[in-house]
């Protein structure tokens, strides 16, 4: 149980992202600010963990060996996941984007052929599911507002539910064990800081610098879900290594993300409530997400019921 309740305080705090960039977003605050404060933000206490955990000048010498592969994948993971992520919150409440983005869960394997594997269908009975209940909430939101507006939304979270497993899993495969979570996480951080500058100076061409309360709500965005949510997550998943249906268990808490931002919404935007077919179509995809990764722990071998 102490594994399961890491997964979902981590999840918790996953869900300010999508708090605070839809918050940031009514404020009149431009997503450019949003995204590419986040991961400046995230460098100097991502550089203090790495050079205490002794691997900064590892990092450092494999950066000037491979720059071009960092730069590569440090902007798809990290530049093109993100920035779609805050332009999506220009356009759909947060909870829209939470559930919305769950999508990443399907596009992660579906990259295996990229990685010379064959696409597990054997796992993927649930995806169906959680594609439905994606388009059912799509459905339901694009019957509210312009389809334009509904595409804006759609098109940017695709765009980075693939680019985020690609990304990270290039830098794994790359990297083959050689560093940490946290010295891939300093070094993609690097390698997408020429997307944060350009993202920046638009930004800064389009609406000058940002408010004092869009730096202050990007910075919290940094601690709460880089760097809170990220060591809860990793510690859980690092406690159910051992035990692949614990393990299954964990990753299917990050669906809780989807609730948490809706409750916080309601709380804090003052939002409306969705209507009863999004809820419909919420609830499936938290249960399709669950089905999903339990369904992949009893495939593999040695796993129990």
């Amino acid at each position: 149980m102490k594994t399961i309740a890491l997964g979902i305080l981590s999840s918790l705090f996953f869900s300010v992202t999508f708090l605070l960039n839809r918050s940031m977003s009514l404020e009149g605050g431009s997503f450019a600010w949003s995204a590419s404060l986040r991961f400046l933000f995230m460098l100097p206490p991502l550089f203090v963990i790495v050079w205490l955990s002794g691997n900064l000048g590892r990092l450092f010498r494999d950066i000037r060996d491979y720059p071009w592969t960092w730069v590569k994948w440090g902007t798809v993971g990290f530049g093109i996941f993100y920035t779609c992520t805050c332009f999506a919150a220009d356009y759909g409440p947060g909870w829209l984007v939470a559930s919305t983005w769950q999508m990443t869960i399907i596009c992660g394997p579906l990259l295996a052929p990229l990685f010379g594997q064959s696409i597990p269908w054997r796992n993927l009975y649930w995806s169906l599911l959680i594609l439905l209940g994606v388009a059912i909430i799509q459905v339901d939101h694009a019957q509210a507002v312009s389809l334009l507006t509904a595409v804006l939304t759609v098109l940017p979270l695709l765009a980075a539910a693939v680019a985020y497993p690609l990304g990270n899993r290039k830098m794994i495969d790359h990297l083959a064990g050689r560093l940490d979570p946290f010295s891939r996480i300093l070094g993609m951080c690097l390698g997408s800081l020429p997307c944060w500058l350009l993202l920046a100076a638009g930004g800064y061409a389009s609406q000058g610098w940002p408010t004092s309360s869009q730096v202050v709500q990007s910075l919290l965005v940094m601690v709460c879900s880089g760097l809170i949510a990220t060591f809860l997550f990793f510690l859980a998943t690092e406690m159910a290594a051992q035990d692949q249906t614990r393990l299954a268990a964990v990753e299917a808490t990050q669906a809780t993300e989807v609730i948490f931002t809706l409750m916080g919404e309601l709380l804090l935007l003052d939002s409306a409530l969705p209507s009863l077919p999004a809820l419909i179509g919420i609830g499936i995809v938290c249960f399709g997400i669950y089905m999903q990764s339990r369904q992949r722990s009893l495939s593999l071998p040695g796993a129990s019921a």
